[in-house]
């Protein structure tokens, strides 16, 4: 008792550091990756204001067996637990594991490492300087009757802490009917992240939330980013970097949540759930919702609406299927199939630029090679792992390509006013319901060029491809455009 109290007297004179509490707090950072003396960083644990815990624990599931109990690895920074995704670490003088998984969310974590996190009080200054009854929303655009009353539901459930769906159509407008809830969120102290999969998303999302909110500091992070603004009260993110957060965000909005690989990897809700705070709510966007989400909804386990309506009125536009033979052997011998050939030269004669989807990288540098030695004006190829795609893809908003063919990478999120699209191969497995839904979702995106075409070249009609035409053409009847 004696004791305790000495402590107790001791840590009610220390003050903390308000350099590592602004830098720590709502964050996990590897023990030794700390940018502070190794001094002072044990100071503050030794007074309760930094936790520690260890990188990797072992979790003990076996049976026990005379002298041995079976272990599983848990990684306290990823939440991994597939032991395939865990190694031995056999450098000399070291032996100890590590996790594969999350290699590349920077530094390695081991099990004799630690994570560090703030434990200590929220800083008392607070980065936004404005008042309850500020104007922080600038956008001067109008919602539909549609959008306004999903907006509205949006911001209600929010506000009363339930999670939401927002299950609306590519072109829907989800984006600006956040912009209401976003800005309650801000106004009553919350700190909001939107989460995406990709960093495409995040880099075209970026000014148009810097020019809807321009008082707001925003902080945009994915791989490389040079956006990061230090305490900024919204975030926009790849899933991926909202594992460095820990129970920082009031309300967090998962924007695709059925895209790749947030519903393949675990790490992504587990990060999810950890950078927010305990019963914050959570809104989910998609056009193409996974069964998980529809089945909660469709017996009321999570609020939403459905908008099955684009915010400019016109129809989505319906796929055509155009079959061109084997048109792998037909890259194989180095040539276009006709069909395909006849409508692309149609669309360079009209100066409509495309986007032509394909199913591989591979595939991505045969066409893109082919298109180029037919003569078809400016033609570039992406995918996930060009290091120029970024570049490339803004050439093409600029209008200064003609043609861009790729991978799934630019399935969502990507809004090019005019665009008309072709799926070379959509007959392949890689391209499944979803994946072509939000491909179709490309075109006719701008109230001024509400249409355009959709074609799946293929060899041979999947069922796939039929999901995908009937669930747009659901989606329009339901809106009220009945197809002539």
């Amino acid at each position: 008792m004696i004791v305790h109290e000495k402590v107790q007297e001791q840590t009610d004179f220390f003050s903390p550091n308000p350099d590592i509490q602004q830098f720590l707090f709502g964050k996990e950072y590897r023990l030794e990756d700390l940018p502070f003396s190794k001094a002072i960083v044990r100071e503050h644990i030794a007074h309760g204001f930094i936790k520690v815990k260890p990188g990797i624990e072992p979790v003990r599931c076996g049976v026990f067996t005379r002298f041995i109990t079976q272990k599983k690895w848990h990684c306290n920074r990823c939440g991994n637990e597939d032991p395939r995704a865990f190694a031995r670490c056999r450098m000399k003088g070291c032996d100890c594991v590590y996790c594969r998984h999350c290699l590349n969310m920077g530094g390695v974590i081991r099990s004799y490492g630690q994570l560090a996190s703030w434990a200590g009080p929220e800083p008392a200054a607070r980065i936004q300087p404005w008042g309850h009854d500020a104007k922080l929303c600038a956008w001067q655009g109008s919602l539909s009757a549609q959008q306004r009353s999903a907006s509205e539901k949006l911001d209600q459930a929010l506000t009363a802490g339930r999670s939401f769906l927002i299950w609306a159509v590519a072109g829907a407008g989800k984006t600006e009917l956040l912009f209401p809830a976003i800005e309650h969120a801000l106004l009553a102290g919350k700190r909001v992240a939107l989460a995406t999969p990709r960093t495409d998303v995040v880099k075209e999302l970026l000014p148009r939330f810097r020019a809807a909110f321009p008082p707001v500091p925003i902080s945009a992070l994915y791989g490389g980013s040079e956006e990061k603004v230090p305490g900024a009260p919204l975030v926009l993110a790849t899933t991926h970097q909202l594992i460095h957060f820990v129970a920082y965000f009031d309300l967090i909005f998962i924007d695709e949540v059925d895209a790749f690989p947030f519903h393949t990897d675990p790490m992504l809700p587990f990060a999810v759930e950890k950078s927010t705070r305990s019963n914050a709510p959570i809104a989910y966007l998609t056009a193409t919702p996974p069964n998980n989400l529809c089945t909660a909804f469709a017996r009321g386990k999570i609020d939403g609406v459905r908008i099955p309506g684009r915010y400019h009125g016109f129809p989505l536009p319906t796929p055509e299927f155009r079959w061109i033979g084997n048109w792998r052997t037909a890259l194989h011998k180095q040539f276009l199939p006709h069909a395909f050939k006849k409508w692309v030269a149609e669309k360079m004669r009209a100066k409509v630029q495309l986007f032509l989807f394909v199913p591989s990288l591979a595939i991505v540098h045969a066409l893109t090679e082919l298109l180029q030695r037919e003569g078809f004006g400016r033609v570039a190829g992406v995918h996930s792992e060009d290091p120029d795609r970024h570049a490339k893809v803004a050439y093409f908003r600029q209008g200064k390509l003609d043609i861009l063919v790729t991978t799934t990478i630019l399935e969502r999120g990507v809004t090019v006013p005019g665009v008309e699209v072709g799926v070379f191969g959509a007959d392949d497995s890689i391209f499944d319901e979803r994946a072509l839904v939000q491909i179709a979702g490309r075109v006719g995106r701008s109230a001024n060029q509400p249409s355009g075409d959709v074609l799946f070249f293929h060899n041979g009609r999947t069922l796939q491809m039929l999901k995908a035409r009937q669930h747009i053409e659901m989606m329009n009847q339901e809106a009220g455009h009945v197809r002539e």
